[in-house]
């Protein structure tokens, strides 16, 4: 959702999104369950009081306010999911590109025979697609063109 433009979420998922926010912040402040808990029903009654706004105008300026309170309570050690951005196992693992394949040494290669042959076809096949796309042609007048634009 944050990807998201603002203009195009309603409000309703603009509150909705606070009131998840603002429980995420409560588990910061509160480790035990039932302190949690408690704090999460009060949390929801502010909610609920609120809830048949039908003025705009109100509604928006409470969203707003909401979004203020949160921000001053914010927590200085949020809670984090480990694989969530800013979480402690997040991009843990790397995965290292294909190429690297390539720089493997024939003895392990031969572990994994049909994998590595059905690799080299598949290499071979991307080869004559990209020379199709891009027949030698092109690049050839590719070349005279930074040719003449160097020596002009």
């Amino acid at each position: 959702m944050s990807q998201v433009p603002s203009e195009l979420v309603s409000h309703s998922k603009k509150v909705c999104s606070l009131y998840k926010r603002a429980l995420r912040m409560l588990t910061a402040y509160y480790t035990a369950r039932h302190h949690f808990r408690y704090e999460a029903t009060l949390m929801r009654h502010r909610f609920d009081l609120n809830r048949d706004i039908r003025d705009v105008r109100f509604a928006k300026q409470l969203l707003l306010e909401g979004e203020e309170e949160l921000f001053e309570n914010t927590h200085y050690a949020e809670r984090k999911f480990p694989e969530s951005p800013g979480g402690v196992a997040y991009e843990r693992f790397h995965i290292p590109p294909d190429f690297v394949m390539d720089f493997w040494h024939p003895m392990e290669k031969s572990r994994y025979p049909k994998y590595f042959k059905l690799r080299e076809q598949l290499k071979e096949e991307y080869i004559e697609l990209y020379k199709k796309w891009y027949p030698e042609s092109v690049k050839e007048s590719i070349k005279e063109e930074k040719e003449t634009t160097k020596s002009s």
